[in-house]
């Protein structure tokens, strides 16, 4: 017989390349559930949300007039506009005109929240859906 010298895989490399598939699967399987893990947390981070809305509150205020806090409700003055900030209806703390028309929301899965006016320092206490608690506290330049 006439021995050929074709190329072939011997078994030792056979089960090096179905080891090595194996591994790929295992590591693309752990680092897909790492990935959806990360997704989940970030979805439900509240902590995030709340220093992203605490920073545009602050800027909002800032070189605002306080108007008053009436019916759990913030108005206040800024270059001629009246505006209204709370918690709707629904889940959300919101900035509106003070009459009520258009809205834009500052803030989503708010329980509840309680506005409060001691002087001229306002404080915002806000309870979110997964139970966390978090307070705003503003002190607005007395007027000369």
């Amino acid at each position: 017989m006439k021995k050929s010298k074709a190329a072939a895989f011997t078994l030792l490399e056979c089960l090096i390349a179905l080891l090595v598939i194996s591994g790929s699967v295992l590591v693309y399987e752990a680092l897909t559930a790492s990935v959806m893990a990360n997704v989940h947390y970030l979805s439900d981070n509240y902590q995030e949300n709340w220093l992203l809305f605490s920073q545009q509150l602050y800027t909002e205020l800032e070189g605002s007039h306080l108007d008053k806090v009436e019916h759990n409700k913030l108005y206040i003055s800024r270059d001629g506009q009246k505006l209204a900030l709370g918690k709707s209806k629904s889940d959300d703390f919101r900035k509106t005109h003070a009459d009520g028309r258009g809205y834009q929301p500052m803030l989503y899965g708010v329980e509840s929240s309680q506005i409060s006016q001691n002087g001229h320092i306002v404080t915002i206490n806000l309870t979110f859906k997964n139970g966390l608690k978090r307070s705003f506290v503003y002190a607005f330049a007395h007027e000369s």
